[in-house]
């Protein structure tokens, strides 16, 4: 019987060793029964494309490997600024939208509002209505959440799975606890358990 994929998203894709933590993430998959889908799998052809067709290509091929898998497990942990990679961000919704189950990771423990207010180096002030605001008037979101409020959303009604951590230091993008335990949710769910809820 051939094993159920995952499909594998985050912004590990942009590190120097991007191959390696996939490997590694796939290892981890097949300990718990999985096939782990990393989207560097497959090679794009680049010979006479424009690079703006490259990245059509890869969004292409990305989308049918997501359409392959049964479940998707997404590094969310910032990337660039107080948020998911959009990349990833737009892979989970991509993946719900298709009725897939969607778990997810964080490797900061600190949430939203509080990573918003940082990257915007404290440059915020309570308005009138009572909505914390930045320097162009846009209110911030204050729901307690791990991202914005659409990608927390999106988890809650699938898997309702989203692990979040402090990763040690030096391994923002590569620590893998969480990853690890998004995939013995989703092997619980195979295997008809209850789901845990986060």
């Amino acid at each position: 019987m051939a094993k159920i994929r995952i499909y594998l998203a985050g912004p590990e894709v942009f590190l120097i060793n991007a191959k390696e933590i996939g490997e590694q993430k796939k290892v981890l998959c097949r300990k718990y029964g999985f096939e782990g889908v990393f989207p560097l799998d497959t090679v794009v052809e680049v010979a006479g494309k424009s690079p703006r067709e490259v990245g059509f290509c890869i969004s292409e091929v990305n989308e049918s490997l997501i359409r392959s898998c049964m479940f998707l497990v997404a590094n969310i942990t910032p990337f660039r600024g107080p948020s998911a990679d959009v990349g990833t961000a737009f892979e989970i919704g991509f993946a719900h939208g298709l009725g897939k189950k969607v778990f997810a990771y964080t490797n900061v423990a600190l949430d939203f509002t509080e990573r918003t207010v940082n990257a915007l180096n404290g440059k915020v002030e309570r308005s009138l209505d009572g909505k914390l605001r930045d320097a162009q008037g846009m209110f911030i979101e204050e729901v307690g959440l791990t991202d914005n409020l659409m990608v927390d959303g999106c988890i809650n009604l699938s898997s309702k799975f989203l692990v979040v951590e402090e990763a040690p230091v030096g391994q923002l993008f590569t620590y893998l606890g969480g990853f690890e335990k998004c995939l013995a949710a989703a092997r619980k769910i195979v295997d008809g358990c209850p789901k845990q809820e986060r």
